[in-house]
């Protein structure tokens, strides 16, 4: 199991997940680790497999949802940058990535109620601030997707959810409509070929960069059961929380523990870690195979 990693290259940045390290003035390595992060709290204790899974996935809808966005991949291959020492230990999750300008909003896309997202409408009838119909039940399909974006924390603290206005004076009107309506086309066609195979992609975030030409890239991750809230089509029941695919499971867990979300999280049982990292296996295989 990793959960960091040296490989010999300068890092950069090390996120909750993800570390990149630096190729050269145009590209960066990124390596998913097995680290898991929830309530923005990394756990001390890594999910066997997890940066493999999450790096097929991520590959799978960047490769599927081309045609749509462009997307942070160079096509270089990874042996060709990493020294022959350090393969293995980045080998199946890791990639060769565009260095773009973050944008400093993470795109949230929203086509069921659940969550914090379901507590909000109990109380005020929105979800982020959205008026929503009366009548909604927990899980409820939303008559059309919803963007709510919230602010890129750094690590260890909270995103917040911010309204489109706010989206708009962060980033200008443009940008904010060209990342609203890219977000919301990107979960309405994986949303379509996920119910294929059987998942029903509740809800997910996506984040976006702009390259030297100032177009739209999608980066970092898309559409994995970190970004997103997988569930199984045939366990779906409007009015209850559905099993999930995604670190829903593990969330329950901590929660059950009567942990304050404030750090250090309780030590990871062995059990738990192995029946996480094989929901996130059974998403990547229904997804792909």
């Amino acid at each position: 199991m990793i959960a960091n990693i040296d490989i010999g290259l300068k890092k950069i940045y090390s996120g909750k997940v993800r570390d990149l390290y630096e190729i050269d003035d145009r590209r960066m390595l990124m390596v998913a680790s097995d680290r898991l992060s929830a309530f923005d709290v990394i756990l001390d204790d890594p999910i066997p497999g997890k940066g493999k899974i999450l790096t097929a996935i991520s590959n799978f809808w960047f490769d599927k949802l081309s045609s749509l966005v462009p997307n942070h991949l160079t096509g270089d291959r990874v042996e060709d940058v990493v020294p022959s020492h350090a393969l293995e230990q980045v080998n199946g999750r890791a990639v060769v990535a565009k260095r773009l300008k973050p944008i400093a909003v993470e795109a949230i896309v929203r086509g069921y109620i659940a969550g914090s997202g379901w507590k909000e409408y109990q109380r005020a009838g929105t979800v982020c601030a959205i008026p929503l119909p009366a009548g909604l039940k927990e899980a409820s399909k939303l008559p059309e997707p919803i963007f709510t974006p919230s602010t890129k924390a750094a690590v260890g603290d909270h995103d917040e959810n911010i309204s489109f206005a706010r989206c708009e004076a962060l980033i200008g009107a443009d940008l904010a409509g060209k990342v609203r309506d890219t977000a919301l086309a990107l979960y309405r066609a994986a949303a379509e070929y996920a119910a294929t195979r059987g998942i029903i992609i509740a809800d997910t975030k996506f984040e976006f960069g702009l390259d030297e030409s100032g177009t739209l890239v999608l980066m970092d991750e898309a559409l994995t059961p970190d970004s997103s809230r997988f569930w199984p089509a045939d366990g779906y029941e409007e009015g209850m929380s559905p099993p999930s695919f995604d670190k829903q499971f593990i969330r329950d867990w901590l929660e059950s523990t009567g942990w304050n979300k404030q750090p250090p999280a309780p030590r990871v049982p062995a059990d738990v870690a192995r029946k996480t990292a094989e929901k996130y296996e059974e998403a990547l295989i229904r997804l792909t195979r």
